[in-house]
């Protein structure tokens, strides 16, 4: 079984990339993040062509997450149970934000995640995350002490050590690299969940997120913050993985690449 996870960066700027991908790399369930689509606006029908069917959760904002498979879905959870909103500066009352979606496809239960980006430390938006991603360790518990395979996947905007990055000193004091973000993965780990995807892969410094700017990709200035933690059941099934640069190549794709994990079932 193959499952990936892609943060597609606008699903309508880039499917003619999903649609590409999803022929060549054939995952049987892919978790996408920022759609930036409302749910009734996601190209169902497109991916329907292809054998997928899809459950997806977006407002047609900046956020949105999706999961397609070609295993079908049972229990669809759209948003974590006890999930915060954002309160913006302007804003009377905490947004809800789409950027949880979960489902059990097959033998397998997974959760595309989009992790809030944090902006600034010490704004209210990084505060935002630390409370998110402590809620998603709260609410993924119980899946992940089961014996079923489940995995968390997704675009988690942190970068979970210093060899993750390009160039620690070009982060200092930002968000993505700090203690207390880290210490936020570590937490979500120890709540049963590994890191399935090992470095090194086939080559060094496996990162997933390359910015658009100044020739990044190119010269391989990135991070990995796209990643994969799966339970025990999962991890034990775990035969392959890698990063698609191939996939972050040329013009109109995302600045993300996928990643794809081999399961043996």
């Amino acid at each position: 079984m193959r499952i990936a996870t892609w943060n597609i960066n606008s699903v309508t700027a880039r499917l003619p990339k999903l649609l590409e991908w999803l022929e060549g790399a054939k995952p049987d369930v892919l978790c996408l993040q920022e759609l930036k689509v409302a749910t009734d606006a996601f190209p169902y029908d497109a991916v329907r062509e292809l054998g997928y069917e899809t459950e997806a959760h977006g407002t047609g904002r900046w956020n949105g997450v999706a999961i397609i498979s070609k295993v079908g879905f049972a229990d669809v959870v759209r948003g974590l149970p006890n999930q915060p909103g954002y309160q913006a500066d302007d804003a009377l009352l905490p947004e809800l934000e789409p950027r949880a979606i979960a489902a059990t496809c097959g033998p397998v239960r997974v959760w595309s995640v989009y992790v809030p980006n944090g902006r600034e430390v010490g704004h209210a938006h990084y505060r935002y995350k630390l409370d998110w991603l402590a809620t998603l360790r709260q609410d993924i518990a119980e899946d992940a002490a089961a014996e079923r395979p489940f995995a968390v996947l997704g675009d988690y905007n942190v970068a979970p050590t210093d060899e993750d990055v390009f160039d620690l000193a070009a982060f200092e004091g930002q968000t993505h690299v700090t203690p207390l973000e880290r210490q936020a993965l570590a937490d979500l780990r120890a709540a049963g969940l590994t890191d399935v995807v090992p470095r090194p892969l086939k080559y060094d410094r496996p990162y997933t997120y390359w910015d658009y700017r100044q020739l990044a990709f190119p010269k391989n200035r990135g991070m990995r913050i796209d990643l994969v933690y799966g339970n025990a059941a999962f991890a034990a099934a775990v035969s392959d993985s890698y990063v698609d640069r191939e996939a972050r190549k040329g013009k109109g794709t995302s600045d993300h690449a996928p990643v794809v994990v081999d399961l043996d079932l």
